[in-house]
């Protein structure tokens, strides 16, 4: 199945975010043509349009270090190798440790909150809802 990256529809060169009505409509082409994988949320841009679509919604959710580990570690990653991001995109140092808008700083300040707010969200939505590499394997072995 097509693997639609909400984050590359969503960020233009520059870090530029892409209007809120013309991301919507990328989405809805990127969805159109059947099976797909998503992962992104963009509920405050989206609302519920992608998760009205989806068969089902997996939610992988691990404790908040492991978390900020994987995503410090694929950061640093990034930062070494000079990888292009959405849009010919590149981390910074700056960027990805000291400005309030870094995804380190974001999966700090949304860990918490999307724990309580989801289970509410997804209620209505067909979901599993996966915590460890555990889960995650006896969920695959199960399928």
């Amino acid at each position: 199945m097509p693997h639609v990256e909400l984050d590359a529809l969503f960020w233009r060169p520059g870090w530029q975010e892409t209007p809120s009505e013309e991301f919507k409509q990328r989405v809805a082409a990127a969805l159109a043509k059947g099976g797909w994988v998503s992962d992104g949320n963009y509920r405050s841009r989206l609302g519920s349009f992608v998760l009205d679509r989806a068969e089902l919604v997996v939610w992988l959710d691990p404790p908040l270090p492991i978390t900020l580990w994987r995503v410090v570690r694929r950061t640093i990653q990034r930062l070494r190798s000079g990888e292009q991001l959405w849009g010919t995109n590149v981390e910074t140092l700056r960027g990805a440790f000291f400005e309030r808008d870094s995804l380190i700083w974001w999966a700090l300040r949304t860990h918490f909150r999307w724990r309580r707010r989801l289970p509410q969200v997804l209620a209505e939505y067909p979901h599993v809802r996966l915590r460890s590499r555990r889960d995650i394997e006896l969920y695959l072995q199960g399928m």
